[in-house]
């Protein structure tokens, strides 16, 4: 079973879906010439042709418009963002359109289209280049959302948004794409995860985290260092966004009475407000103190490294809010 880093396993996902599966094609800028902006699609172009590996204009909306087109008629496309900043300029096309056409047309017509979006910060790429706004995209009906913090799950979430009949916006965290310490050993051949489903990362009995993406490596370095002061955090990954899966963090909360939600995006209308409110809602009778979120600085990303980096969610202040509320 190979280990693979997170942005390998995605390409062996999109790889053997397009061996699986002929509808299934590929388009975005530079992801035939050049093997896509973080190499994703490297050699693809070779293997696959540029009847299915479709170099596109620098043109978002066009990417976006023509992708759901092409899923409304039969094809199941895989379009990629440069990154997920620039699919602010596609916005109508993805919640307007491809999130909208199934229920507008009562199921008769679908639009099962993948949207591959790079995104966070932590790259000094700027403001402009380091949103995370999974939440926006998370708010809309009819689309949904992941973004996978391991290499396992990338592979067997890329799959299942694949051969979904309704769009996914795939988000793909920018810092875990070659990280050393993000590699999973990864089965070869054909599996999958299911969109909507949480996961238990760590087992712990004090605090309850939760999060999903990059905040997952970030909370397991935090529990880590707990653990060595007798404190057990259980970690729960949401892996999918829309829809959200509380399930097994409602549980964990009930067992630890106590939670913490990590998220590299804004706090304010974030993820982390939304696990809050369900969770206080559904497990009231569980609270022995305030949920504490911890998020990224509500601010625009400073370009500087050691601001930006003092601007992101870290394990120090994982580990001050959680001996805050024990």
């Amino acid at each position: 079973m190979p280990r693979l880093t997170l942005r390998e396993a995605i390409s062996e996902a999109l790889r053997e879906e397009m061996q699986r599966d002929p509808n299934v094609f590929i388009m975005g800028e530079e992801v035939g010439e050049w093997g896509g902006t973080y190499a994703v699609t490297k050699g693809f172009l070779e293997e696959f042709g540029e009847r299915r590996v479709r170099d596109t204009p620098i043109s978002e909306m066009v990417i976006a418009g023509a992708a759901t087109g092409a899923a409304m008629a039969g094809l199941r496309p895989v379009a990629e963002f440069m990154t997920i900043n620039f699919a602010f300029v596609a916005f109508d096309a993805i919640v307007n359109h491809a999130a909208k056409v199934s229920h507008m047309f009562n199921g008769e017509i679908k639009a099962p289209v993948v949207f591959r979006a790079p995104g966070g910060g932590g790259k000094q790429l700027g403001a402009t280049h380091s949103h995370t706004p999974d939440v926006i995209f998370a708010h809309f009906p009819g689309l949904k959302v992941v973004s996978p913090a391991t290499p396992y799950d990338a592979k067997g979430l890329m799959k299942a948004a694949i051969r979904d009949d309704a769009p996914v916006m795939f988000i793909e965290p920018v810092p875990l794409y070659t990280s050393p310490r993000v590699r999973d050993d990864v089965p070869d051949g054909d599996y999958i995860v299911p969109i909507g489903v949480s996961d238990i990362k760590r087992e712990g009995r004090d605090v309850t985290i939760v999060t999903y993406g990059e905040g997952l490596h970030t909370a397991l370095d935090a529990a880590n260092q707990l653990a060595k002061e007798g404190i057990e955090a259980e970690i729960i990954d949401l892996r999918s966004l829309q829809p959200l899966d509380l399930s097994k963090a409602l549980a964990s909360f009930k067992k630890t009475f106590k939670c913490v939600v990590v998220e590299f995006g804004h706090g304010t209308y974030g993820i982390g407000a939304e696990v809050a409110a369900q969770l206080q809602e559904k497990g009231f009778d569980y609270l022995d103190a305030p949920i504490k979120r911890v998020a990224q600085a509500q601010a625009p990303a400073p370009y500087a490294g050691a601001l930006e980096k003092s601007a992101l969610p870290n394990a120090e202040k994982v580990i001050a809010a959680v001996k805050e509320i024990l």
